[in-house]
């Protein structure tokens, strides 16, 4: 049987770094890592290519060559989702769609014949039976939360590991906090889970053995929900780095309460950790009541993440505008606390109402719902009727979001982070691709385009007084390049 897995392309956003890619020589971010694992669940006798529309257009001879097209994406994909599907019925071949595009959003689909709604692991046993019968289901359903154990090693075979930045592994599903805003506990429950520290390793070895040697994104929901497993793990890859001599660094996502935690801190630095994503929101304490964001109430967030800073990891941030409790000078708090604790990626975005969350069903009931989510939430994407002006939020989230990403406030920023943060751990391979990058940007940010004094006065006064922190300093004014073009968009 020949199985076509489709991704959808991206949009331009902040997360799909884009304007990055051309420094790197580099087609997209990250591989599709839901789809790969899904490839290794199926038979081995079967044919199997991946279609990633991120690294080259989807043609008419592979959706030819497929019995049947597997399809998968978040709800940002959703557009692009729906050119696939469609040109999948003109051709007469069925599709079988999964993922949280489709978890919580199926019903938009009336095009699609077949779907798998939850996590995999406990169906494509019955899904594999069925389509070698003829006889598909038009839905399956998970019924609970699948043990994370049994989940097999990506089917990294099936991409060109040159095309991307990041390879993607994943550690655990679900979160143990419960903010209104966030589908996470609707996709993955409230109960951190899972797999074995030795099952990551093996996934690791097995990307080092195919010649990756550059970062990896641990893309769990919340790295530390369980941390007695967290702690094994990052025991287990300290052993691993220290037994192959990998020279990969990792990034992930956590919770602000990491910064509770220094043994945990040193664990993660020692394993190789570099960068770690924390859900901020904002420095109204009002508006982390709103949305039950207790983890980050009752505490200095600016202390907080400078503790993460010193401790060696590089913290970036996700904000958020347009809680109900929002004060009038929301954009000039978030903008000082942003500049002032040096939270370098900023990824600043209006609140959106996500299918199935609290938040949705909390505005449903006070019919304040206006329309669907694009699942992209850095443009005029606020789907809810909102207690402050709508304009208002609108006009004050673009200019918030262009002052942030001026050269003159974006490198005032990353010299703030350099001022705090303490680079340590295991040396990371500088990559062939990142020396391409940095001599592209000595021309583009150091010529060609606005800020080049704010760059080269960061370049010789990072070079000079800090060369341990000039690689930190170097990236993340490449990485500034991206966030302008998406700021100015807005």
């Amino acid at each position: 049987m020949n199985i076509l897995l489709v991704y959808p392309r991206s949009p331009d956003t902040f997360w799909s770094f884009r304007h990055v890619l051309k420094f790197v020589s580099k087609k997209a971010a990250f591989p599709p890592l839901g789809l790969l694992t899904i490839a290794a669940m199926l038979p081995r006798a079967w044919n199997l290519r991946l279609a990633d529309l991120n690294v080259a257009p989807l043609s008419d001879a592979a959706l030819g060559w497929a019995d049947y097209v597997f399809l998968s994406g978040m709800i940002v994909h959703k557009d692009s989702a729906h050119d696939v599907a469609a040109r999948c019925a003109a051709l007469g071949k069925p599709v079988l769609a999964g993922g949280p595009l489709f978890t919580t959003g199926h019903q938009d689909f009336p095009e699609i014949p077949h779907f798998v709604l939850g996590e995999a692991e406990e169906l494509i046993d019955e899904v594999v039976r069925d389509l070698e019968r003829g006889s598909l289901r038009p839905a399956y359903r998970s019924t609970g939360w699948p043990d994370m154990r049994r989940a097999p090693v990506p089917r990294w075979d099936l991409v060109d590991l040159r095309d991307y930045v990041t390879m993607p592994v994943q550690f655990s599903r679900g979160c143990p906090f419960n903010c209104e805003f966030c589908d996470i506990v609707v996709m993955n429950g409230r109960i951190p889970r899972t797999k074995a520290p030795a099952q990551v390793v093996r996934e690791l070895e097995a990307l080092r053995l195919a010649g990756w040697k550059d970062m990896v994104f641990i893309v769990d929901d919340n790295f530390i929900g369980n941390r007695g497993r967290t702690r094994e793990l990052l025991r287990e890859l300290i052993a691993w780095r220290e037994r192959v001599k990998a020279k990969m660094g990792f990034l992930t996502e956590a919770s602000m309460n990491l910064a509770d935690d220094p043994a945990l801190c040193e664990l993660m630095v020692q394993a190789g950790f570099k960068k770690v994503f924390l859900g901020i929101e904002t420095p109204s304490a009002e508006g982390l009541e709103e949305c039950g964001k207790q983890q980050n109430r009752k505490r200095d967030l600016g202390d907080s993440v400078r503790i993460l800073q010193r401790a060696g990891l590089e913290v970036m941030g996700g904000f958020i505008i347009g809680f109900d409790s929002d004060p009038q000078d929301i954009f000039r708090r978030q903008f000082e606390f942003i500049q002032q604790s040096g939270v370098v990626t900023a990824m600043v975005g209006l609140l959106t109402a996500l299918p199935e969350t609290a938040l949705y069903r909390r505005l449903a009931r006070e019919g304040r719902i206006l329309a669907e989510t694009c699942g992209n939430n850095t443009g005029a994407a606020i789907n809810f009727v909102t207690r402050l002006d709508r304009e208002f939020l609108l006009s004050g989230y673009s200019e918030l979001m262009r002052r942030l990403y001026e050269p003159k406030h974006y490198y005032r920023r990353i010299r703030a982070f350099l001022r705090t943060y303490q680079p340590r751990g295991p040396s990371v391979r500088l990559s062939g691709s990142e020396v391409k990058a940095f001599l592209k940007s000595l021309w583009l940010l150091g010529v060609w385009h606005a800020g080049r004094r704010a760059y080269w006065w960061l370049f010789w006064s990072t070079l000079l007084a800090s060369p341990r922190k000039f690689h930190a300093a170097m990236e993340l004014s490449i990485l500034g390049y991206h966030f302008r073009r998406i700021a100015n968009r807005l």
